[in-house]
């Protein structure tokens, strides 16, 4: 390696010299060519000394200074000698001779820091033009990039493709997942997380490797590292354009994920719906069965109760396809209530009528001080939700505790709570028992259950614009409740 190093340098100085000599060796053979086609063609010196100028002049503004510098001394010499009396003798201490290399050094010094000054604008507007085009070309391609995939290593590979960079790295902070593209010598993964857990932008000369945190407003979203040359405007810009695409890469998968739920409850909805009516005509049928054997002759007691367990079990599994079928209307914006008044002591009624026989040994405690207090809504989805709460009530219950059931105005909404004494539900799982097959660890070891009915309170409760909540102690016991706006719409 160190052997190599000065025909390294070796080399870098002649690629450097050989401009020089040939920008230095074309005027000089111009400048003889001139002078020589004009002394035998005896021009004078005014002529020669301005076909001297533009030679200058050109080398100046072709290669530069020190090229037009040594130009400019061969023409004067040529003066001299040619053409300033006397001829073919040289005469430095002529005052002409200064003037001329004067005048022919000062052309070549403006002229060349003109073209210089022109030159390097016009490589700053083109890198520019160029760096513009880069940045076109990526927001174009990212635009396109398939948002079913991890975006990590799709913006390397462009960034390291369009902009023809030595290699690229990026670090994805959602997914906390690290991409690189082109060939690294040293870790780059490293080097991208570093940037990102100091939160610092740097450069690096030597290795010609610029780091950018990846920003969106004020949280970093993610890093970016790169190699290989790159002005510091274009790799902003080219940062900036990376966070966003890794932001609205999140913002497409949470999109995805809410479509998916969604497809998942229209899906859900309608199993519940076929199978709700695809069980409801057989058991129809069957309690229709059960309830004329006694007309076909006579029972034994023994039989009596096995037609009552048929009639009465019949029932609760009709009940349960109705609330099925209720709530799968209620989700799919199927079902459009029919407003009425509804006295609240009939709704209660109602709700308790339609739980025969499955409160078991728990008391019902009703207390509707007003007996004339009324709401509006829809009788059987609100009798629905009720005899929910108290089925709930009733299967999570402890044994032989009483079950409370209470109505009261509460300013313009009507409040209605069923209290029971039971398991407490854990905080965490009080708005959860109201999604739809949630069931709390609890429950499940308690009673079974589908974990569908809460949530058919919950969509009852919204299509009246009301609530539906829970409070649990292990002191107070849990309490139900569903408020409903009296007008049928929500009051300041």
């Amino acid at each position: 390696m160190a052997a190599s190093e000065p025909i390294v340098s070796n080399y870098r100085r002649s690629r450097r010299l050989l401009p020089f000599l040939g920008g230095t060796l074309g005027g000089c053979w111009v400048v003889a060519l001139l002078g020589f086609s004009g002394y035998i063609l005896h021009f004078n010196s005014a002529t020669v000394g301005f076909l001297f100028l533009l030679i200058v002049v050109s080398v100046a503004i072709l290669f530069g200074f020190w090229q037009a510098s040594v130009v400019s001394i061969l023409a004067c010499v040529f003066l001299d000698y040619f053409f300033y009396p006397p001829v073919l003798v040289f005469s430095i201490a002529d005052p002409q001779d200064w003037v001329a290399l004067g005048a022919f050094e000062i052309s070549a010094l403006v002229v060349s820091r003109l073209s210089t000054k022109e030159q390097r604008n016009s490589n700053e507007a083109r890198l520019q033009r160029t760096a513009m085009e880069q940045l076109y070309e990526l927001s174009r391609s990212t635009l396109l990039i398939n948002m079913h995939q991890p975006p990590g290593l799709q913006i390397a590979q462009l960034i390291h493709r369009i902009f023809g960079l030595e290699a690229v790295a990026l670090l994805n902070a959602e997914s906390a997942t690290t991409d690189t593209s082109g060939i690294w010598t040293e870790d780059g993964t490293a080097l991208v997380r570093d940037c990102f857990v100091m939160l610092a932008d740097d450069e690096d000369v030597l290795t010609r490797t610029s780091r950018r945190v990846l920003r969106m407003g004020s949280n970093p979203v993610g890093a970016l590292v790169v190699r290989g040359t790159i002005s510091p405007l274009a790799l902003n810009a080219l940062a900036s354009m990376a966070a966003i695409t890794l932001d609205r890469y999140v913002s497409f998968e949470k999109e995805s994920r809410i479509e998916a739920a969604h497809q998942a409850e229209r899906l859900r909805a309608g199993v519940l719906d076929s199978l709700a009516h695809a069980f409801k005509t057989p058991l129809t049928a069957i309690q229709t069965a059960s309830s004329g054997l006694p007309q076909v002759g006579e029972l034994n007691l023994p039989q009596r109760d096995l037609v009552e367990l048929i009639g009465d079990e019949c029932t609760g599994l009709i009940l349960l396809c109705t609330r099925l079928l209720q709530t799968a209307k209620l989700d799919t914006r199927e079902l459009h209530p029919g407003m009425e008044d509804v006295l609240v002591t009939d709704l209660v009624s109602k709700a308790m009528n339609e739980q025969p026989g499955r409160m078991g040994d728990h008391a019902l405690d009703v207390a509707i001080p007003d007996p004339d207090l009324t709401i509006r809504g829809d009788r059987e989805m609100l009798s629905m939700a009720v005899a929910q709460y108290l089925d709930n009530a009733a299967k999570y219950s402890f044994s032989g505790t009483k079950v409370a059931v209470a109505a009261r105005e509460s300013r313009s909404e009507v409040l209605i709570s069923v209290h029971n004494y039971g398991p407490v539900i854990p905080i965490e799982d009080r708005e959860r028992i109201f999604q739809r097959f949630y069931r709390c660890e609890e429950a499940r070891e308690m009673a079974n259950g589908t974990g569908v009915g809460l949530s058919a309170v919950k969509l009852a409760a919204d299509v009246h614009r009301g609530h539906a909540w829970v409070i649990s102690d292990p002191d107070q016991g849990t309490t139900f409740y569903l408020s409903l706006p009296q007008s049928g719409r929500r009051q300041p």
